[in-house]
């Protein structure tokens, strides 16, 4: 498909063609295939290629063209030049002014005295610029067309991995086809050479290459993330089971898992777009974002607004670009963006030139086009400030609310924190003893938020490590006893959440558990009732 739009775009005598991309060499081969084959661009063309340091380069007959590595000469040998050919320009985005270095105006005025003859000349001519980052002056943006090379697939990656074990007989290849082609997939997201460098990295470890390699491929993925400096890729322990409650919005999850495998392609199962999450502070919804990595077994990456923001015109657009496209190129993977609500705080305001707008809809507009599967999900404190075009059907699967925790919940909380602490026998000594120890702790802690409960089992430990004794549940109750929940300092708060939620998000807690809270508690016809609507997955 690439192919057959690219030479459209020769055929139709596009001038100048804009390439961005670190992969030189790929991409030449690719257009040359292209422009050699008179089946698809009708007229076989000659093909040059360019460096500042080297000049014109004709590769049809092998001859450097000289005294023409200054940008305007080359251009004028360009217009001047009377065969078929196309021109591949590499760097040159140096000329139209990167970062806080000034354009060089004469260039941008010569490549537009050229494009006259481009376009309507007698021979068919096509410019193509190669270039690691994205730059078109403004003089140039409706004449220069941007066309997406795009990485290599999973035949490529094959052909590559079955090249270098012919190239290196002595490796030894512990790999049935489904292994290997796990492995190939694995790599899938990466540049070719970032590819090849993985491979040979797991078969020099040991001299043979195996499925338990899988950890380097991946760690060449880590490696990609971190050179954007705008994401963050998370290194997550936390499993399914250290999440206490929440059964309704794990059960989602897992209900998703692997929706994006060849296995889920016969049931025509579309790869989720994402989940809003949404609630009181504290009751699990980082944590059920470190957990997914676990639980789906994918890259989990994390992104901060802040970082996206820049000083420079356009840097700030330019850097959202780049992080979305690195998601979609480790993919599939977890895009995790923590307190969403704070990195669109600058919207509808002036005060930044309409950058948060611009990229918003940015952001917004990959949302609802994306064709790789990355899974986004967001967290957020306060959905009064998040914008009503974020929240409508279409951009995330589902929006769930997660509140308070209810009595069950709680007692799950406090198992995980016990057993999770109390691995020392004589620490464990006179709690273990307690008879429905984690269920009295829980009705004890009406109104308490998750974080406050593992504070709660922090706080005696510590009592208990200070007096060099075992724990006791007396230090338990105290404790509860000397925290002022969030429940009550943030009541108000707290209504308005449940209140916005009850029709516009789905609870977290499973209808049963509310059910049983309700009965336990009569909670029906008092203000705290609780926010979400009662749908069970």
């Amino acid at each position: 498909m690439c192919a057959y739009k690219l030479s459209n775009l020769i055929r139709a005598r596009f001038p100048l063609i804009y390439m961005t991309t670190f992969e030189e060499d790929r991409a030449t081969k690719y257009i040359k295939s292209i422009v050699t084959d008179e089946k698809q661009v009708k007229v076989a063309r000659e093909v040059f290629t360019w460096t500042q340091t080297n000049g014109l380069y004709n590769d049809s007959v092998g001859k450097t063209v000289t005294d023409t590595t200054c940008p305007c000469k080359m251009l004028e040998y360009i217009r001047r030049y009377e065969k078929d050919a196309v021109f591949i320009i590499y760097d040159f985005h140096v000329n139209f002014g990167p970062k806080n270095r000034t354009p060089d105006y004469n260039v941008i005025r010569k490549i537009r005295d050229i494009i006259p003859d481009l376009k309507l000349g007698t021979v068919r001519k096509t410019v193509f610029f190669i270039s690691p980052e994205l730059l078109i002056p403004e003089a140039l943006q409706k004449e220069i067309t941007i066309f997406d090379f795009p990485l290599p697939n999973l035949e490529e990656i094959k052909a590559k991995f079955d090249s270098m074990l012919n190239q290196n007989s002595s490796v030894e290849a512990n790999l049935n086809e489904e292994e290997k082609d796990k492995l190939c997939k694995a790599a899938l997201g990466l540049t070719l050479q970032e590819a090849e460098s993985a491979f040979a990295l797991s078969m020099v470890n040991d001299g043979k290459i195996s499925i338990k390699d899988l950890s380097v491929i991946l760690e060449e993925k880590v490696q990609v993330i971190k050179k954007t400096g705008i994401l963050e890729f998370i290194k997550s322990d936390y499993t399914i089971k250290d999440i206490g409650g929440l059964d309704n919005l794990k059960n989602w999850l897992l209900k998703r898992n692997n929706s994006w495998s060849e296995q889920a392609k016969k049931y025509c199962i579309p790869s989720p777009k994402g989940v809003l999450v949404t609630g009181v502070p504290g009751c699990g919804k980082s944590l059920t974002a470190k957990a997914m990595s676990t639980i789906w077994q994918l890259p989990l990456l994390k992104l901060d607004f802040g970082k996206v923001f820049s000083g420079l015109v356009g840097s700030s657009e330019e850097n959202m670009r780049r992080a979305l496209a690195t998601a979609e190129a480790v993919a599939p993977s977890i895009l995790w963006i923590d307190e969403i609500e704070k990195g669109l705080s600058g919207l509808g305001s002036n005060g930044d030139s309409g950058v948060s707008s611009r990229i918003f809809g940015q952001f917004l507009t990959w949302m609802q086009e994306k064709e790789s599967p990355v899974f986004v999900i967001a967290t957020a404190n306060n959905i009064s400030n998040l914008p009503p075009e974020l929240l409508r059907k279409g951009r995330f699967d589902e929006i769930f609310f997660v509140d308070l925790p209810t009595v069950q919940e709680r007692k799950e909380i406090f198992k995980l924190h016990l057993e999770k602490r109390l691995k020392d026998k004589d620490v464990a000594s006179e709690i273990i003893g307690v008879k429905n120890l984690c269920s009295e702790l829980a009705k004890m802690t009406e109104g308490f938020i998750g974080s406050e409960i593992e504070q709660v089992v922090i706080s005696s430990l510590c009592d208990a490590f200070f007096e060099n004794r075992a724990l006791k549940f007396e230090d338990l109750a105290k404790n509860i006893a000397n925290t002022v929940p969030l429940s009550m300092t943030q009541r108000e708060q707290i209504l308005a959440l449940r209140s916005w939620a009850n029709v516009r998000a789905v609870s977290a807690t499973k209808t049963s558990n509310l059910k049983q809270y309700k009965k336990e508690t009569n909670e029906e016809n008092v203000s705290l009732s609780r926010g979400g609507r009662t749908l069970d997955f």
